[in-house]
């Protein structure tokens, strides 16, 4: 092989891979839909019929999930994923504004890529808007002063060190889960081990995402379950006294998307970030949650 077919396969080699598209129908403003860690775009299932009538609803499998593909060699850091999401953006030849959706995992990704939209990497697709479902939120130990809060995160961050450390047991009892629910939802398994546990490393283990939000000029909106339990008690303060992020708390829902969240969700994306102003049944203002949950419905 001469110098110059080695260099074009080393180029070759680092160009970012296209996310498999699962959904791309409807018309409208576009919305782009994406998934977090250890699951697939069906995450959305509930969602994008919703959104569907009034939108152009884009929704991918992100790196190493799903039925995207899982590079040989990626260290599946945010930067991977952002680049890869961008490539993909990018083949797809946006050129109105577009609203950004992530859940868990994927809040990190759109908050990155949103925050780089200055920048030659994303100029051709302008982000109107970010909306972060279930973002899991865990500053440094070493920088949050209440001592309880620091308590939570830490618990929580050696709770996953102890995921990626026990790889039998992780795999084992996440079979257990993903069979209570939809296929695609959760899934941690010998094919996707190394996408996980990298992408818990290095994306939410070590993650930007304050200084990432911090840094949009666009709208944000948080939305996520009272009984979310990957969100720490208090880890999202410092997010929610920004001036640019309007939070919204669903009473009675967990971590995934189900209809009483999908609903809040699309109201979020179709009102602009104004429910707080309407009279909903499914969503009140951020604080402490009050009453006992309801079922979902």
């Amino acid at each position: 092989m001469t110098w110059w077919k080695a260099l074009i396969e080393r180029l070759r080699r680092r160009r970012p891979p296209l996310l498999h598209i699962a959904t791309d129908e409807g018309s409208g403003p576009v919305v782009i839909l994406v998934h977090g860690i250890a699951s697939s775009s069906v995450t959305f299932r509930e969602v994008v019929p919703l959104l569907v009538p009034g939108h152009r609803v884009i929704a991918v499998d992100i790196l190493g999930f799903g039925e995207s593909p899982a590079p040989e060699g990626c260290e599946y850091r945010l930067e991977d994923h952002v680049e890869a999401l961008d490539a993909t953006v990018r083949s797809l030849n946006l050129r109105e504004p577009i609203i950004l959706v992530g859940h868990s995992l994927g809040s990190l990704i759109v908050a990155r890529y949103a925050s780089l939209a200055r920048t030659r990497m994303s100029r051709r697709s302008q982000v109107s808007r970010v909306v972060l479902v279930g973002p899991p939120v865990y500053i440094s130990p070493s920088d949050i002063g209440d001592r309880w809060v620091r308590a939570r995160v830490s618990a929580y961050l050696r709770a996953y060190d102890f995921l990626r450390l026990n790889k039998d047991f992780t795999i084992s009892n996440a079979a257990i889960i993903s069979r209570l629910l939809p296929k695609g939802i959760f899934e941690i398994s010998e094919r996707n081990w190394t996408p996980f546990v990298k992408s818990l490393e290095h994306c939410i283990e070590s993650q930007t995402v304050v200084s990432d939000i911090a840094s949009l000029t666009v709208p944000v909106d948080v939305v996520y379950g009272t009984l979310d339990a990957f969100i720490a008690l208090g880890s999202m303060t410092v997010i929610e006294r920004m001036r640019h992020v309007t939070m919204h708390r669903v009473e009675a829902n967990d971590h995934l998307i189900r209809p009483r969240l999908a609903r809040a969700l699309v109201a979020v994306i179709d009102a602009g970030g104004a429910v707080e102003t309407m009279a909903s049944p499914v969503t009140e203002p951020a604080g402490e949650p009050s009453g006992e949950p309801a079922a979902d419905r």
